[in-house]
C-alpha cells in the first residue's frame, strides 16, 4: 500500500512514519515543509491513503494558521477530488484537527476550515474522510515550547530547568502518540469509523488531569532517581508520561549511580523501590560467608541466585523443624522466605555469590520485621 503523509516531519508523522515502517509492507511518500500545496497532485500519484498531518500551531504571523492549515487542506482536497474525478479512486483522508477547533480563536477557526473543506470532499465525492479532534498530543519527539506542555515540562526537568505554572488547578486533556498512532493504522488496515455525536473520529484514552499534576507526576519521575521510589508506572497516563519524560533525558543521564553498602561480607545495593510492591536488590558474599539468620513475621522475599552456589537453611521458630536446599547462577531456581521461618544463605562455592532479592515491602526502619535469629 502506498500511503502520503503530509507533515510527515512533524511530532506525530515521525512517530507514525515508525510504526509504519515496522510492517515493512508499505510505500510511504511524505509531504514535508519543503514541498508546496502545488506538489500535492504529482505525490498523490499511485497513492491508496492519505494521513493529513501538516499544520501551523505557533507561527510568528497569525496569518500563517490560514495557509498553513486551512488553504493547504483546500489544496489537498481538490486533489483527492481530481483523482477520484479522473480514475474513480476513492482516497481515504485520516485529518488530524484539534479540539481547538470548537474555539472562536484564530488557530481553532483555521482548523475548522480545513475539517469543512474535507467534510465537503466526502459529500460531493464519497472520499472516507476520518476527522480526529485531538486532544493534547504527547509522547517522544514533541518539540519543547511548541508541540506541547508535556514536551516542555519533561524536556525542563529532565535538565534541571524551571516550569513556568501560571495555574496548577487548569484542566487539560491529553492524548498519548502512540495511541493516535495505533488508531490511524486501524483505519489504514480498513476498520469502521467510530464517529463521536459531532461526526469526528474518536482517538483515545483521552485522559483529563490537570497542569499542577502534570508538573508534579513528571518531578516525581526525575526524583525517583534520588529516593529511588518508581511511581506506578505500569499502565494508564502514568506509564505514557513517564515513558515520554525518559524520551528527553539527555543522553549523559541514560545511567546514573545508587549507593553500594559493603562490608567484609560483600556488598548490598538497593536498584529500586515501589509504594506498594515492594523493593529490588542484590546482593554479594564471599566463599564460605553466610548472610541472613534472621525471621519475619510478615514480611517475604524471593532470591534469585545469578553467581555461585548457594546452600539455603531454614528453620521452624516454633517447631524447630529445619530445611536446606541447595541453588546455582546455573539454575533459575527462586527460593522464597516464609514468615515464622528463621533462614539464612551461605556462600559453598569457590566463587563470589551474587544474588538478587525480591522484599514484598520497603524496608521500614521504624519497623523492620527483621528479628535476629540463627539457623
Amino acid at each position: 500500500m502506498k500511503i502520503l503523509i503530509t507533515g510527515a516531519d512533524g511530532f506525530i508523522g515521525q512517530n507514525l512514519q515508525l510504526h509504519l515502517a515496522e510492517r515493512k509492507a508499505d510505500q510511504v511518500v511524505c509531504f514535508t515543509r519543503q514541498h508546496s500545496a502545488s506538489q500535492l497532485a504529482d505525490m498523490l500519484q499511485g497513492v491508496d491513503f492519505v494521513f493529513h498531518l501538516a499544520g501551523v500551531n505557533r507561527p510568528q504571523d497569525p496569518a500563517e494558521f490560514t495557509t498553513g492549515n486551512a488553504d493547504l487542506t483546500a489544496a489537498l482536497c481538490e486533489a483527492v477530488a481530481a483523482v477520484a474525478q479522473a480514475t474513480g479512486r476513492k482516497l481515504p483522508v485520516v485529518y488530524t484537527s484539534s479540539i481547538q477547533a470548537a474555539q472562536p480563536n484564530p488557530y481553532g477557526q483555521s482548523k475548522r476550515a480545513a475539517e469543512d473543506a474535507l467534510f465537503a470532499l466526502q459529500a460531493a465525492h464519497g472520499v472516507p474522510v476520518h476527522v480526529c479532534r485531538l486532544a493534547n498530543v504527547f509522547g517522544k519527539w514533541a518539540r519543547p515550547n511548541y508541540n506541547s506542555a508535556v514536551a516542555t515540562f519533561c524536556h525542563n526537568v529532565a535538565r534541571g530547568l524551571p516550569i513556568a505554572i501560571n495555574n496548577p488547578a487548569s484542566p487539560v486533556q491529553l492524548v498519548y502518540v502512540d495511541d493516535v498512532c495505533q488508531r490511524f493504522l486501524q483505519l489504514l488496515d480498513g476498520a469502521q469509523p467510530a464517529p463521536d455525536a459531532g461526526g469526528f473520529e474518536q482517538v483515545g484514552p483521552v485522559y483529563a488531569t490537570t497542569v499542577g499534576e502534570l508538573a508534579n507526576t513528571i518531578q516525581g519521575f526525575k526524583d525517583s532517581r534520588k529516593t529511588m521510589v518508581t511511581d506506578r508506572v505500569g499502565t494508564g497516563l502514568v506509564r505514557a508520561l513517564y515513558s515520554t519524560y525518559v524520551s528527553y533525558l539527555p543522553v549523559e543521564d541514560f545511567g546514573y549511580t545508587v549507593p553500594m553498602h559493603g562490608d567484609p561480607r560483600g556488598v548490598f545495593v538497593e536498584m529500586l523501590k515501589t509504594p506498594d510492591c515492594g523493593q529490588f536488590s542484590y546482593f554479594t558474599a564471599h566463599p564460605g560467608i553466610t548472610r541472613g539468620g534472621h525471621y519475619h513475621h510478615s514480611k517475604t522475599e524471593k532470591f534469585l541466585v545469578i553467581k555461585g552456589e548457594a546452600l539455603f537453611k531454614f528453620r521452624h521458630m516454633h517447631t524447630g523443624q529445619c530445611h536446606e536446599l541447595r541453588t546455582s547462577g546455573t539454575q533459575a531456581h527462586i527460593v522464597e522466605t516464609v514468615p515464622g521461618w528463621t533462614h539464612d544463605i551461605t556462600n559453598v562455592g569457590t566463587e563470589e555469590m551474587v544474588v538478587m532479592l525480591w522484599a514484598n515491602e520497603i524496608f521500614d526502619r521504624q519497623r523492620p520485621d527483621t528479628f535476629a535469629c540463627a539457623v
